[in-house]
Order: C-alpha cells, then structure tokens, then sequence
C-alpha cells in the first residue's frame, strides 16, 4: 500500500526596513541545526491562518513585530520524509522588536539586497526575494472586504439596508479583525449597510476608531454613479497617512477591481468573491500595482492538507 504524501504547510516572508543609506535592508535568519541562512518562517499551528503564520513565526524567529504588505509568492519543495512543505511569502515590513536568541535561531542579519542574495542558502529564498524587489518595497497597502455573511435576503422581513450578519457572518468578522490588523488597518469604512458595518465592527472596536460610513460605495450608489465610488476609493488610496480598510458589497466590488485593474494595467488572480473576503491592494500614488485576494478569514478554509 502506497503512502498518501501530506502538504505540511508553513509561512513566513521578506522582513524589510529602510537601511541608514537609503537603501533596504532585509533581515536573514541563521539557523545553527541546518547551518544555514534563509527568510524567517516557520509551520502553521492548528486553528491559524498562513497570514497569523506568517506573523507569529517572524516574530518568533527574529524579535521583530511586523505588518505584512503584498503576497510574493508560495515555494514548494520534498520533505526527507516524503511529504510535501508549501511555504507562503508576504512582504513584512519591520515595525519594532529587537533579536533574542532562541530555539531555532542564533542570528539575524540586517543586510542589502545584494547581499542578501548572495547569503542565501537556498534558490527558493533567492525566487523569493527578486519578487520581493520588484516592485518598491514601500508599497502602499488599502484593504477592500466584501460584507460577512448576512443570510438570504428573500428570508428578511425587513428594510434589506438593515439585514444583520447571521452566526456565521459575526464569526468572519471577529476573524476579519486579527487578519486586518496584521496588514496594519488603521482606519475603518463601511458602505451605509448595518451588515458592512457590523462586519468592521470589531476591527473598529479593536483599533478604537470610528467606522467612516461610504454613501458611495452601496450597491444603489454604485450603479447610479460608478464614478462618483471610483473616484472615492481613489481618494481613500491616496491617503498614505494610514493603512484603510473599506467594507462593501458584492455587486460593487468585482466591477470595481476590473475597472481598477484595466486601468493600471495588472492582472487580478482567480477569485470567487465570497462573503468575507478580502482584497489586499498594494498602490503607489493611487496607482494599483499588486492585488491579492484573501478568500477566506476562516482559518479552515485557509489552506487544506492532504
């Protein structure tokens, strides 16, 4: 009888700050088991998601708190054992902490991208980081949701503007919250719909911050005047002072991103737009440079071993 190969999946990423010179600086760990040097990561934990992964082992692995930015990429390689590791990758941008040496690591280094590369020790970190630099490092971050679940319309009595979230949806947003806060939100918008702004609810609750209702990113609004949201989301991208995140609905968010992305000129990935979800957008000036699509707050539905 063959034996079913298992995904042990893990995460980590870039860890970058800017260096005295100007230029970046990013942050190799050594790890004196392996003798090696590589990118801060580590294995997800039962009831995590890659991007709390992502975040936790960083921290773990190099005494640095971090806010995660664009996804790089995933690197997937053979196990001694036979089994299969996927390894997901965020840009990670250092916002403080200082090196504690530790179980798994008894060095960082800060050095250029130069550098960096050549210390290495595996062409999977190398794919990853060259991804890392294409594009600037200080990529502004906007964080588009789609509403948490709110039941069947058909199903609700009342005034649709006021149908509430059911279990479910309230469970997304308590998760939508921590996933937020690791990208870095600050800031809080919600379309004038109670189920948008109970799924920012505790996001807003956590920072202490008031929700900025959107007149002009409701359903009705959007199709009376596409322009006018464009224009609004637009305005919230520019504002560099704080990571945003805006809360709206299904029927307005896919046209959106389509007119956003045949704009600038990028591709979007595969997306299903679920209840929940999020766009994690990377723009420079208002421009998008990078979309990525997070399907799921749930960590059950992060990411499947098999």
């Amino acid at each position: 009888m063959s034996k079913t190969t298992k995904t042990v999946w893990a995460a980590g990423g870039v860890l970058w700050r800017p260096g005295r010179d100007g230029h970046i600086e990013v942050g190799l760990v050594h790890r004196p088991r392996y003798d090696d040097w590589t990118l801060p990561k580590g294995k997800a934990e039962n009831g995590e998601t890659l991007i709390a992964t992502a975040a936790r082992e960083i921290a773990e692995e190099t005494g640095h708190r971090v806010r995660l930015g664009r996804h790089l990429r995933d690197v997937a390689y053979s196990l001694p054992n036979g089994n299969r590791k996927r390894v997901r990758y965020w840009a990670a941008c250092d916002l403080d902490g200082d090196f504690l040496l530790n179980h798994e690591v008894d060095e960082l280094r800060w050095l250029d991208i130069p550098s960096a590369t050549a210390k290495l020790s595996y062409n999977q970190d190398r794919t990853v980081l060259r991804e890392f630099v294409r594009l600037p490092a200080d990529v502004h971050t906007l964080l588009l949701v789609r509403h948490a679940r709110a039941g069947r319309r058909s199903r609700y009595k009342g005034d649709d503007r006021e149908r509430p979230l059911d279990q479910l949806g309230r469970r997304q947003a308590a998760e939508l919250a921590g996933l937020l806060e690791i990208f870095g939100a600050t800031r809080v918008h919600a379309a004038d719909r109670v189920r948008c702004e109970q799924t920012v609810a505790p996001l807003a609750e956590s920072l202490g911050v008031p929700i900025t209702i959107e007149k002009a990113l409701s359903e009705e609004s959007y199709r009376s005047d596409p322009v006018a949201a464009q224009q609004r989301i637009q305005e919230i991208a520019r504002d560099v002072s704080a990571v945003h995140a805006v809360c709206s609905q299904g029927k307005v968010i896919p046209p959106m991103m389509t007119w956003w992305s045949q704009r600038d000129d990028i591709t979007l990935p595969p997306k299903r737009n679920r209840k929940g979800s999020v766009w994690v957008l990377s723009t420079l000036g208002g421009r998008l440079v990078a979309a990525d699509h997070i399907d799921s707050p749930l960590p059950e539905n992060d990411h499947t071993e098999s």
